[in-house]
Protein backbone atom coordinates (compact mmCIF):
# COMPACT_ATOMS: atom_id res chain seq x y z
CA UNK A 1 0.00 0.00 0.00
CA UNK A 2 1.62 3.52 -0.81
CA UNK A 3 2.58 5.47 1.91
CA UNK A 4 -0.61 8.32 0.94
CA UNK A 5 -3.19 5.69 1.37
CA UNK A 6 -1.40 5.06 4.90
CA UNK A 7 -1.94 8.84 5.58
CA UNK A 8 -5.95 8.70 4.11
CA UNK A 9 -6.59 6.14 6.67
CA UNK A 10 -4.94 7.19 9.47
CA UNK A 11 -6.66 10.68 9.28
CA UNK A 12 -9.73 8.82 8.36
CA UNK A 13 -9.59 6.97 12.00
CA UNK A 14 -9.19 10.16 13.83
CA UNK A 15 -11.66 12.25 12.27
CA UNK A 16 -14.15 8.87 13.27
CA UNK A 17 -12.61 8.74 16.73
CA UNK A 18 -12.88 12.13 17.23
CA UNK A 19 -16.96 12.57 16.30
CA UNK A 20 -17.08 9.45 18.48
CA UNK A 21 -15.90 10.89 21.40
CA UNK A 22 -17.81 14.12 20.69
CA UNK A 23 -21.23 13.10 20.38
CA UNK A 24 -20.77 10.58 23.60
CA UNK A 25 -19.07 12.94 25.84
CA UNK A 26 -21.96 14.01 28.02
CA UNK A 27 -23.48 17.31 27.33
CA UNK A 28 -21.72 17.52 24.19
CA UNK A 29 -25.25 16.43 22.35
CA UNK A 30 -26.90 19.86 24.02
CA UNK A 31 -24.16 22.03 22.90
CA UNK A 32 -24.56 21.00 19.46
CA UNK A 33 -28.25 21.92 19.84
CA UNK A 34 -27.76 25.24 21.00
CA UNK A 35 -28.16 28.21 18.98
CA UNK A 36 -25.11 28.57 16.49
CA UNK A 37 -24.28 32.25 15.18
CA UNK A 38 -24.22 33.28 11.32
CA UNK A 39 -22.74 36.45 10.52
CA UNK A 40 -22.90 37.76 14.31
CA UNK A 41 -26.90 36.51 14.20
CA UNK A 42 -28.27 33.27 15.86
CA UNK A 43 -30.34 31.73 13.72
CA UNK A 44 -33.10 30.86 16.43
CA UNK A 45 -36.49 31.65 15.97
CA UNK A 46 -39.00 32.48 12.78
CA UNK A 47 -42.72 32.47 11.72
CA UNK A 48 -44.95 29.95 13.31
CA UNK A 49 -48.95 29.47 14.11
CA UNK A 50 -50.00 27.97 17.21
CA UNK A 51 -53.03 27.54 19.80
CA UNK A 52 -52.82 29.45 23.43
CA UNK A 53 -53.95 27.93 26.53
CA UNK A 54 -57.30 30.04 26.07
CA UNK A 55 -57.86 28.50 22.56
CA UNK A 56 -56.61 31.04 20.49
CA UNK A 57 -54.56 30.24 17.21
CA UNK A 58 -51.75 33.14 17.50
CA UNK A 59 -48.71 33.30 15.48
CA UNK A 60 -45.39 35.03 15.84
CA UNK A 61 -47.01 38.84 15.12
CA UNK A 62 -48.73 38.36 17.75
CA UNK A 63 -45.39 38.77 20.02
CA UNK A 64 -44.51 41.69 17.96
CA UNK A 65 -43.47 44.72 19.65
CA UNK A 66 -42.25 42.53 23.42
CA UNK A 67 -39.67 41.28 24.39
CA UNK A 68 -40.18 37.21 24.94
CA UNK A 69 -38.46 34.79 27.38
CA UNK A 70 -39.41 31.60 25.50
CA UNK A 71 -39.42 27.70 27.18
CA UNK A 72 -39.81 24.47 25.25
CA UNK A 73 -41.32 21.82 27.29
CA UNK A 74 -44.36 19.66 28.19
CA UNK A 75 -47.17 19.50 31.11
CA UNK A 76 -45.98 16.33 32.60
CA UNK A 77 -41.87 17.26 32.93
CA UNK A 78 -41.39 16.06 36.09
CA UNK A 79 -38.11 18.25 36.78
CA UNK A 80 -36.40 20.61 34.21
CA UNK A 81 -39.60 22.62 32.85
CA UNK A 82 -41.08 23.30 36.26
CA UNK A 83 -38.02 24.67 37.80
CA UNK A 84 -37.18 26.61 34.45
CA UNK A 85 -40.34 28.02 34.89
CA UNK A 86 -40.58 29.13 38.07
CA UNK A 87 -36.62 30.67 38.02
CA UNK A 88 -38.27 32.64 34.93
CA UNK A 89 -41.62 33.93 37.01
CA UNK A 90 -39.38 35.24 39.55
CA UNK A 91 -36.69 36.87 37.41
CA UNK A 92 -40.12 38.64 35.94
CA UNK A 93 -41.36 39.88 38.88
CA UNK A 94 -37.75 41.07 40.59
CA UNK A 95 -37.44 43.30 37.99
CA UNK A 96 -40.55 45.03 38.42
CA UNK A 97 -42.00 47.38 35.72
CA UNK A 98 -39.12 46.29 33.76
CA UNK A 99 -40.35 42.61 33.54
CA UNK A 100 -43.59 43.98 32.28
CA UNK A 101 -41.64 44.27 29.31
CA UNK A 102 -41.23 40.74 28.81
CA UNK A 103 -44.08 37.80 27.79
CA UNK A 104 -42.75 34.20 29.49
CA UNK A 105 -43.85 32.01 26.91
CA UNK A 106 -43.72 27.87 27.28
CA UNK A 107 -44.64 25.76 23.80
CA UNK A 108 -45.60 22.46 24.75
CA UNK A 109 -43.47 19.55 22.99
CA UNK A 110 -46.40 17.28 23.80
CA UNK A 111 -49.22 17.91 21.95
CA UNK A 112 -50.77 14.26 22.09
CA UNK A 113 -51.64 15.16 25.95
CA UNK A 114 -51.00 19.21 26.48
CA UNK A 115 -54.64 20.48 24.97
CA UNK A 116 -55.16 24.24 25.67
CA UNK A 117 -57.08 23.13 28.71
CA UNK A 118 -54.29 21.20 30.24
CA UNK A 119 -51.91 24.30 29.73
CA UNK A 120 -54.48 26.57 31.11
CA UNK A 121 -54.78 24.81 34.35
CA UNK A 122 -50.16 24.93 34.41
CA UNK A 123 -49.31 28.13 33.03
CA UNK A 124 -51.43 29.46 35.61
CA UNK A 125 -49.68 27.83 38.57
CA UNK A 126 -46.09 30.03 37.14
CA UNK A 127 -47.57 33.10 36.53
CA UNK A 128 -50.01 35.39 35.68
CA UNK A 129 -48.68 36.70 32.54
CA UNK A 130 -47.28 33.18 30.97
CA UNK A 131 -48.65 32.10 27.50
CA UNK A 132 -49.00 28.74 26.76
CA UNK A 133 -49.12 27.61 23.25
CA UNK A 134 -49.53 24.08 21.87
CA UNK A 135 -50.82 22.59 18.16
CA UNK A 136 -50.59 19.78 15.72
CA UNK A 137 -47.71 17.83 15.49
CA UNK A 138 -46.77 19.62 12.56
CA UNK A 139 -47.10 22.91 13.67
CA UNK A 140 -44.99 21.60 16.97
CA UNK A 141 -42.13 20.03 14.49
CA UNK A 142 -42.29 23.48 12.81
CA UNK A 143 -41.55 26.22 15.44
CA UNK A 144 -39.34 23.44 17.47
CA UNK A 145 -37.20 23.64 14.25
CA UNK A 146 -37.27 27.15 13.60
CA UNK A 147 -35.87 27.49 17.55
CA UNK A 148 -33.74 24.75 16.85
CA UNK A 149 -35.18 22.60 20.14
CA UNK A 150 -34.40 19.01 20.24
CA UNK A 151 -37.11 16.80 21.64
CA UNK A 152 -38.00 12.68 20.88
CA UNK A 153 -40.53 10.69 22.81
CA UNK A 154 -39.10 8.16 24.72
CA UNK A 155 -40.65 4.71 25.94
CA UNK A 156 -41.22 5.32 30.47
CA UNK A 157 -43.11 2.71 32.20
CA UNK A 158 -43.67 4.67 35.32
CA UNK A 159 -45.59 7.74 32.93
CA UNK A 160 -49.31 6.61 32.91
CA UNK A 161 -48.84 7.21 28.96
CA UNK A 162 -46.15 5.21 29.03
CA UNK A 163 -43.98 8.08 27.15
CA UNK A 164 -42.02 10.93 28.49
CA UNK A 165 -39.86 13.18 26.04
CA UNK A 166 -36.34 14.15 25.67
CA UNK A 167 -35.92 18.00 24.91
CA UNK A 168 -33.81 20.59 24.87
CA UNK A 169 -34.09 23.14 27.90
CA UNK A 170 -32.83 26.33 27.18
CA UNK A 171 -34.62 29.45 27.45
CA UNK A 172 -34.53 32.21 24.88
CA UNK A 173 -34.63 35.89 24.87
CA UNK A 174 -36.09 37.31 21.58
CA UNK A 175 -36.56 40.80 21.32
CA UNK A 176 -39.45 43.17 19.73
CA UNK A 177 -39.20 41.97 16.20
CA UNK A 178 -38.75 38.22 17.25
CA UNK A 179 -35.07 38.09 16.96
CA UNK A 180 -32.65 35.99 19.41
CA UNK A 181 -30.76 38.14 21.82
CA UNK A 182 -29.58 35.32 24.81
CA UNK A 183 -30.41 32.39 26.10
CA UNK A 184 -30.25 30.56 29.25
CA UNK A 185 -29.65 27.59 30.62
CA UNK A 186 -31.35 25.31 32.62
CA UNK A 187 -28.75 25.95 35.49
CA UNK A 188 -29.47 29.42 35.91
CA UNK A 189 -30.02 30.83 38.88
CA UNK A 190 -32.80 33.65 39.78
CA UNK A 191 -30.20 36.96 40.29
CA UNK A 192 -28.08 35.80 37.64
CA UNK A 193 -31.32 36.19 35.05
CA UNK A 194 -32.93 38.92 36.57
CA UNK A 195 -29.14 40.54 36.56
CA UNK A 196 -28.56 39.64 32.65
CA UNK A 197 -32.00 40.50 31.41
CA UNK A 198 -31.69 44.05 33.17
CA UNK A 199 -28.74 44.58 31.32
CA UNK A 200 -30.13 42.87 27.67
CA UNK A 201 -33.42 45.28 28.39
CA UNK A 202 -32.61 48.59 26.79
CA UNK A 203 -33.72 51.87 29.14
Amino acid sequence: MKRSSYVILALGGLLIGGLTAVLTKPGMQQKLLEPQASVGKALVGGPFSLVDHTGKRVTEQDFRGRYSLVLFGFTYCPDVCPSGLQVMAAALDKLGAKGDRITPVFISVDPERDTPAQLAQYVASFHRRLVGLTGTQAEVDAVAKAYRVYFKKVRDEKSSANYTIDHTALIYLMDQNGSYVAHFTPTTGLDAMAERLAKLLPG
